[in-house]
């Protein structure tokens, strides 16, 4: 599985990166629970979701930015 592309978040729309950002956030906390009870199956999950939430945030603070 390749790591997602950013041009992929900058599509987005600016209700759509809230929902995206906020839904990253929870399946990291679910990935965190899974490897704390020792249920997680594909450790590799987290360097994507990092990624991607990485991603995601770069784009927020860019219109933020660019919106001053």
């Amino acid at each position: 599985m390749a790591l997602p592309k950013i041009a992929d978040a900058r599509s987005l729309g600016d209700e759509d990166l809230s929902e995206q950002i906020l839904s990253t956030k929870k399946e990291l906390f679910q990935l965190r629970m899974q490897q704390g009870t020792r249920q997680l199956d594909k450790p590799h999950q987290f360097k994507h979701l990092k990624h991607r939430l990485a991603q995601l945030l770069t784009v927020e603070r860019e219109r933020q930015l660019k919106g001053e």
